[in-house]
This record gives structure tokens, sequence and C-alpha cells, in this order.
């Protein structure tokens, strides 16, 4: 059964184990390793039963004629009795002893009465045995706890380890100290950071060492700690086929050799206590690590925006989650994406209707799923941060367990609510819905410590109906061009060979976004450019619809509608287009949301054709886009027409596109979402003091406090 989990463990998190990125940053007060090496090597083992006991000579002869030393950890009240006379043989020959738990059966941590009373006998065979570390079972730890053991170092952790039952990693390959709360002392934690040999050979089933190797050449390159944990009771000395709980020793050996021959004269190998000692010197503090939570109704594999502050924490270091939807039923419930964390915790797929009803109770379950599933994890591991992104607003109250522990809450306002739900179903201005919106809106904001919005323009009404501007942001989708990129060799688009031409739309598929009129003026742009093609990726209430629309208008054939399809595999798409186009209407709530989609086709090279809308206005012009009156099907076909058969435009289009694009991406954005992280965290007590960091304005200026820019407020 451990095997089966295992193995669905590793597919899942293949993108961060067993190598972590961000997990290679150095202490910030890092000297280097003594004596000017490139690396460290320390070798420890665990004793767990009787027979890894009698086995302790035998691997520690295999050790010795290869010229390494490590540290052999002994269980004191276990199923064996570990005699002093191996003990002196061990400590007179180079290796050092230390103390494995005390009865290695899972029960040290079980409350705190029973860790004091247990940590009283480890004390003392600590004493007795002359040893300064220590490791528990099943590598269990709370750090916090272990400072009431008289030890000089720990070593119950690891760089990250996806199938050990505490999988809380420490994210980093180095050394760092583990100071008491009063700052009267601390201790050394040594993480592991190769795969143990049990989960290698006993659960992976590995027959090689690769994975070993790939890491230690990782670690390495980086400068960091190769630890390795291994067991004699699952050794084979002896030659003989190995059974199904063990594994040659010859594989330990090629390790061995392997580092020795490859890096001669460029590891300082020692023992554990040797690196504490080393460390205690310094106190090297391990990177700052803050655990975030993220919640959102929606998929995170297509949701930009929601990755875009996931994997800018992650690449970081923080440790994030993100609790999220799941799209198809063949994705997996948990999975590392690109150092984030994903617990996909409802499942949405299937028709839906568009009642308010059939809307509305699946987001209900969903905030109750989460608020479960968030408690459970900040219970087992507190969160620092917590983010939450509407629709709808009332989400932010699946932190409410996060909340009540000081711990501080984002609510980023995507879509502003009354007016996204009171277009969606030609509510009234005035009517009991929109009334209750606004209420769910101010209740939420109350609750939040702070607001981000997705645009200025929603800015200036939140303020006026919800939050005080001090407790607002704006943070526009700034397009991330490591993502969104030209297609390379050319510069510019051109035509297929047989003349055919694409534009293409990414995203909902809702009456807002104004697809059934892009379909209308399509159809009368084929008649002047018959090889051209209108394709489409999404989905939404309007899908059926607009497959109509188009088969009735005669271009069924040449407008293709394509499923959702994942951000990296969406940017490709875009890239090798000839022309996009954002067809919003302006007498709807598109007015006022601002597309994603345009500043994407800007930094991938390619012209895009927008709707003259009152946000899309406010943020770009005639040099960057080429605009069209809103809901005017000749006008769109016009500029359609124009943009794909001017040469001179297109270039002109994507040249001015592409400096802003550059200017205003997420690269140059992304500091000041981490500088308003840092900021929340400081105040809350969970984080080092901060400068912020300031950047200019995107657009035009806004006269909300006193004409001051809408970035700086709330920062």
């Amino acid at each position: 059964m451990r095997r089966v989990h295992a193995r669905r463990r590793r597919v899942r998190f293949t993108e961060s184990w067993p190598i972590l990125p961000g997990s290679e940053r150095p202490p910030a007060n890092w000297p280097g390793w003594p004596e000017g090496r490139q690396f460290a090597v320390v070798l420890t083992h665990d004793v767990e039963g009787q027979k890894g006991l009698d086995r302790c000579r035998a691997l520690m002869e295999l050790e010795s004629r290869l010229g390494f030393r490590s540290s052999f950890n002994f269980v004191p009240e276990g199923e064996y009795r570990v005699g002093a006379a191996l003990r002196e043989e061990l400590t007179q020959r180079g290796f050092e002893v230390g103390v494995h738990d005390l009865h290695h059966d899972g029960s040290l941590y079980r409350s705190r009465e029973q860790f004091v009373a247990q940590a009283r006998h480890i004390n003392r065979y600590l004493k007795e045995w002359q040893a300064t570390g220590f490791r528990a079972g099943f590598m269990f730890h709370n750090l916090e706890w272990l400072h009431d053991l008289e030890v000089q170092y720990d070593a119950s952790t690891y760089d990250v380890d996806p199938f050990e039952p505490q999988s809380d990693d420490m994210r980093t390959i180095f050394p760092f100290w583990v100071e008491k709360a009063d700052g009267t002392g601390g201790y050394v934690e040594l993480p592991y950071t190769l795969v143990q040999d049990s989960t290698l050979f006993l659960l992976l089933r590995e027959q090689t060492i690769d994975l070993w190797k790939r890491k230690v050449d990782w670690v390495a390159q980086h400068g960091g700690m190769v630890l390795l944990n291994t067991h004699p009771d699952y050794i084979n000395f002896i030659g003989t086929e190995s059974t199904w709980e063990e594994f040659p020793s010859r594989c330990y050996v090629e390790l061995l050799e392997y580092i020795k021959d490859r890096y001669a004269g460029r590891y300082w190998h020692a023992l554990p206590r040797e690196v504490a000692a080393f460390c205690a010197n310094f106190k090297p503090q391990a990177p700052e690590q803050r655990r975030v939570c993220m919640i959102t109704h929606s998929f995170y594999e297509g949701d930009t925006r929601v990755a875009r502050y996931a994997e800018a924490l992650a690449e970081r270091g923080d440790a994030v989650e993100v609790f999220a939807l799941r799209a198809k039923p063949e994705l997996p419930r948990e999975e590392m994406i690109r150092g984030v964390k994903l617990f996909r915790v409802q499942d949405r797929f299937g028709k839906r209707t568009n009642s308010k009803l059939s809307y509305l109770l699946p987001l209900l379950r969903f905030l109750v799923v989460s608020a479960v599933q968030v408690r459970r994890h900040h219970r087992r591991c507190p969160y620092d941060l917590v983010h939450a992104h509407n629709v709808p607003d009332f989400i932010v109250f699946a932190a409410w367990s996060p909340r009540l522990s000081g711990c501080p809450v984002i609510l980023d306002i995507h879509d502003i609510l009354p007016e996204f739900f009171g277009n969606k179903f030609r509510a009234s201005s005035n009517g009991m819905l929109m009334r209750g919106l606004k209420w769910v809106e101010k209740l939420s904001a109350r609750f939040a410590d702070h607001i981000i919005l997705g645009n200025h323009l929603w800015l200036d009404r939140y303020v006026r109906r919800s939050a005080p501007p001090a407790k607002c942001s704006v943070f526009i989708n700034n397009v991330d061009t490591t993502v969104f990129k030209p297609m390379p060799p050319r510069e510019v688009r051109g035509t297929d060979p047989d003349g055919r031409q694409v534009i293409i739309f990414p995203g909902g598929l809702q009456w807002h976004q104004g697809l059934d009129i892009a379909i209308r003026a399509f159809a009368k742009l084929k008649a002047r450019l018959p090889k051209v093609e209108f394709h489409i990726y999404g989905n939404g209430n309007m899908r059926a619809e607009l497959e109509q629309l188009a088969v009735e208008l005669g271009v069924g054939d040449a407008v293709k509608f394509t499923e959702e399809i994942p951000m990296d595999q969406v940017a490709k798409l875009m890239a090798q287009a000839d022309l996009g186009v954002v067809p919003k209407r302006a007498d709807s709530f598109g007015n006022e949301a601002y597309s994603t989609k345009i500043m994407e086709f800007m930094a991938s090279g390619v012209p895009v054709v927008v709707s003259a809308t009152k946000i899309d206005r406010y943020y770009f012009n005639d040099q960057v886009v080429r605009f069209f009156e809103s809901g005017n099907v000749e006008a769109l076909a016009d500029a359609l027409h124009e943009v794909l058969t001017n040469e001179a435009l297109r270039r002109n289009l994507v040249r001015e596109a592409a400096d802003y694009a550059a200017v205003h991406s997420w690269k140059n954005r992304k500091p000041d979402y981490l500088a308003l992280v840092n900021t929340l965290l400081q105040q809350a007590g969970r984080g080092r003091p901060v400068t912020v960091v300031s950047t200019p304005h995107l657009g035009v200026r806004s006269n909300v406090a006193n004409d001051a820019s809408p970035l700086e407020i709330g920062s």
C-alpha cells in the first residue's frame, strides 16, 4: 500500500522532487565551507532493529575501507540494547554516536506533556553516550519543542520529501540555526538532502542510484550539504539476493566511490557534530520562508493572475499552497506545479445552467470545502498569510481559521462583484440582488486586511463604496514576459505558405466578451479574405449559442472552438497567430473589466484589435492597439481587414506594443507585490523589516487620493 501511494506521489511531485527549486539559496550570512571546499558530505545511519545492530560493524568496515566516516544513531529503548563496547569502538575509530528517538514507536510528539516526559530520558542517554545529536523516528519534528533536548544539532528534517508522513519541507540544502524564543541559545538543524535508502529502494523500487547521483551533482553545483540517511537494517552485505526489504551494499559503495572519484579534493567530509560546531560559530539563518495559502474558485493551471502571485512567492522560497477547482476527472487531487502545491478540492466539469441557483450552490459548496481544508492545513502547520481571490467576494471567509490566529488576509478583486453578477443576470441597479451583493462586498472588505483591485476604475468605485483608500492597492494583470513572448525567429507574424491567416481569442465565452459581435464581423471578413480562420479557446455559458451562430452565418468550418488549455500552451498558440481580437461590449460589465489578453498579445508580438471600452482607452492608445467602436460589426470587420493586410501598420503596432509590454510586465511589478506581502507579514509580527519598492504608474494618472498614483495607495 505504501508503494502504491509513493508511486502516485512521485508522479504528482516530479517538478519539485528530488530537486526543489529555491532550496539552493544559501543563508544570508553563509561564509562558505571550511578550507574553501565546494560542498559538504555528511553520512548518517539510523539503526532501527536488532538486524541493523548486527550489521553496524560491517557498515563501519565498508566506509573505513573507502575513507569515509559517519554517525550511527541508536534507539535507546527500542527492540535492542546497544552495548558500551560498540559505542566505544565506533568513537575510537572516528565515527559518531547519536540518539535516535526514545522508543521509535511514533509516540514522541503525541502531546506536549509526553514529549517533555520522554525528553528527560533522551537527555539522560545523550549524557551517558556523550552524544551531541538527535534524530526522531519517522522524521517527526517540532523545532520549537526540540529546545528541551540538550543537543548541539537535530537531524529530523529534509529539504524536500513528499514521501514522509510529516511532509513540511525545510526547503534548504544548507544547515541552519534554530534559536530559542528567548534568545538564550539554540541548536543547528541538519536536513537530509538525499532521498533515504528505504524510500529509494524499498518504496520506489529503484534499481540504480541515478537519483542519488543527480542530487549530489545539483547540491555540489550550488555549494550545499549532501546529507544521506541510510539504515543498516536494509543493507545486504553478504552478496546473496536481497529480500523485499533489503538492497545490495554495492549501491551504497557505488555512491561513495562516485563522490570520492568525481569530486576529489572539492568536498568537506565531516561528521554531523563537526558541521554543527562549525555552524554554531556564526549561526546561519535559513532563508526566511513563510507559508502562504491561496484560495481561488478557478482552475489554477489556467488562471494566470493567481499563478503569477503563487509562483513569485515560491521562487523566493515561500511554501505556497493553493486550493482550487478541478477541471477534469483525470487530474490529480494534489499536485506540485512549478514549486506551488496545488490542492484541487472541488470538481467543476460538465454542463451548467444559467440560473442564479446553479451558480450560487457550487460557490457556497466551495466556500465550505475550502474553509474545512484551509483550517485542517492551518492546524497542522500554520499559515503566515492568506490570499483569497474573487469571484465571489465571500470566498475570503474560507480564511476564518487563520484569520482568528492573527494571520493577515488579502482579498483580490479580479472582477467587481455587484457589476459582474448584475450584468450576468440583467439585474436592476437598485434591485434586491445588487443590494445584497454590495452588502457582501462591504463585509468581505471589512474582513480582509488588504484589498487588491484589478484596475484603477474599480479602485475609485470600491473606495467610495466599501473600503478606505489606505486598505487598497491596484494590481492589473501585468503580462508575464517569460511565458508570453514572440515566436523566434520572425519579429512579426506572417501568413502560412498557403495564405492561411489565423485570428485568435482565448478566454471566457460570456455575453460581455462580445464574441457574437466578433463572429458576425468575421463572417464579413471571410468574404474579403477567404483563407482566414477564427480560433476560439475557452468555455462559458455562451458557447452553444456562439457555435450555432457560426453555423447560421456559414462560417462554421472556419470558426474553430477548443476547450480551455493550460497557460503555457495558450502562450504558444497566441504567438503563432496572425492577429488577436478582444471584442468586449462597452455597454456591459466589459466596459470596465480589464482584459489580460491585450498585453499578452503585445508581449507575444501579435497585433491586437480591441473594442474601445472605457477601461482599455484608460490604459492603451492607438499606437499600441487598433481600436474599433464597441458593438459595431462593420467597424470590427474593417479593423481586422486593415491589420491583416497593412504590413506597415502591423509592424508599427507590434513594435510599440512590445515596448509597452516590456515596461509594464510582471517582472517590473512583482517587487511591489512581494513588498506588500512583506509589509502585511511585518505588521502581523510574522516577517522581518522590509523596504517597500515602488514602480512607475501604469497608464494615465487618476484623481484618487489627491492625484496620488493609485499604485501607491496602501503601499
